[in-house]
């Protein structure tokens, strides 16, 4: 009996013991741990002390093996669980200040030390971005490999959905990646295109089909070199029959989707072209300026190199067409357009005059009787480079200007009002798109 009484009181006390333990260790949860990059993550961290300082860190190698962090710190007061949850808690320093769910992801930045100029792009679309998240006591803002974390976590971001194929196009002379969501099919399709960058760049196409878009990443352009366009006008319309007359995609179910130079394409596409008849069009930081009809405007080239700006040693582009000309020839005649258009516009826009573009658009429109086509989408704050939500914003990163060389390119906006515009448009993108392409009648 008293042996059995010693076991029993032992094991009262070993549970107690392992019961104060467990509350005395931060718990770390993140949901999802493995999810597309538009999902929104529930992160909380418990079992926190009164009054405590915690600080989250978050790392990500980059595929140039760069490092990219972000760092916050809460300060627990009297709640009765002693819980932080990121998306009802203010950070009070670090990459940003304040409430905001999805601040361990937009306010990445280069470590300290780090090359200048850098843009975090994912390149392969097959593999997902990894982010180490840890949590650390008291304010912490530096030397955290040599710390030990109360506790960390891995999860993983991803463009592509499971299920999603993915097929290189080298057909006809073109080149580019389409993407099929799973399923039975056939799905809408989304011809996506990016900007004077060059090069094929799959991210936003991917993340488009894992929502239910079968969509082409078209190559057009020698990355860096806007006088290298690959093909005329028969490029892009052989582009879109090659999507259009895919098996798993509907033909009259069709979309043009644009950034930037991309953008001035597919509006030039949508208003001239015979072939191309998109249901609707996707115009992302981009203008009606410069016109393609058969190849790039060589007067164009030459104002462009005798108007950009250098100032703080950053390349700024966004006069080379300014004033907007009044000159029709010069520029799409957006009047044309038939389907549906939408247009994401940065309000500081530093890389392209697209608020002046937006307006001249308008105009153009009402004149012409087609207004009721346009949706137009101005965010104050934001940058030329609008991506998917939660990426983080680059005011001015490495480009490649014409006859110039490798040089600083700034793009404009700040990180807070960048990011809620990233977010907002991309889920009237989505929308948009769901509208003109799933639910329009034939």
């Amino acid at each position: 009996l008293a042996l059995i009484r010693t076991l029993k009181t032992s094991r009262f006390s070993l549970l107690r013991l392992l019961s104060t333990v467990v509350r005395a260790c931060p718990l770390l949860s993140i949901k999802p741990m493995r999810g597309l990059v538009d999902e929104k993550l529930q992160i909380v961290v418990r079992n926190l002390r009164p009054k405590q300082d915690v600080t989250l860190h978050s790392v990500h190698q980059s595929e140039d093996k760069d490092f990219w962090e972000d760092i916050i710190t809460f300060l627990t007061f009297l709640y009765d669980a002693c819980v932080h949850a990121v998306a009802k808690d203010a950070s009070l320093s670090g990459t940003y200040v304040g409430v905001e769910a999805m601040g361990l992801m937009w306010s990445l930045r280069p470590v300290p030390g780090s090359r200048a100029g850098l843009r975090l792009r994912k390149k392969d679309v097959l593999s997902p971005l990894v982010f180490h998240i840890s949590v650390h006591d008291g304010h912490v803002s530096q030397g955290f490999t040599q710390l030990t974390p109360l506790e960390s976590l891995v999860i993983e971001r991803w463009y592509m959905a499971p299920g999603v194929q993915r097929l290189d196009i080298r057909e006809r002379g073109v080149q580019g990646t389409l993407f099929i969501p799973p399923g039975p099919g056939p799905f809408p399709g989304v011809l996506d295109m990016w900007g004077g960058g060059g090069g094929l760049v799959e991210y936003r196409a991917a993340l488009l089909v894992s929502h239910g878009f079968a969509s082409m990443a078209l190559e057009y352009l020698t990355p860096g070199e806007l006088k290298k366009l690959k093909a005329d006008v028969n490029y892009f319309e052989t582009a879109y029959q090659i999507l259009q007359n895919h098996g798993m995609v509907q033909r009259d179910r069709l979309a043009l989707c644009g950034l930037s130079f991309g953008g001035a394409v597919a509006l030039s596409m949508a208003a001239y072209s015979k072939i191309i008849k998109p249901q609707c069009c996707v115009c992302i930081s981009g203008s009606h300026i410069p016109l393609i009809k058969k190849s790039l405007d060589e007067t164009f080239e030459d104002v462009m190199k005798s108007k950009i700006r250098i100032e703080n040693n950053q390349v700024i582009w966004r006069d080379v067409a300014l004033p907007i000309t009044t000159d029709p020839t010069l520029k799409v005649d957006v009047g044309q357009i038939t389907c549906p258009v939408l247009l994401v516009v940065a309000g500081d826009d530093q890389n392209w005059p697209t608020v002046e573009s937006a307006e001249d658009i308008q105009q153009i429109m009402e004149k012409a009787g087609n207004h009721h086509l346009l949706q137009v989408h101005i965010y104050p704050g934001a940058g030329h480079l609008i991506e998917p939500p939660y990426s983080p914003h680059h005011r001015a990163t490495n480009f490649r200007v014409q006859g110039k060389g490798k040089a600083l390119m700034l793009w404009g906006g700040q990180a807070k009002p960048h990011a809620d515009a990233q977010e907002d448009s991309w889920g009237k993108i989505l929308t948009f798109l769901q509208e003109h392409l799933y639910h329009a009648t034939s």
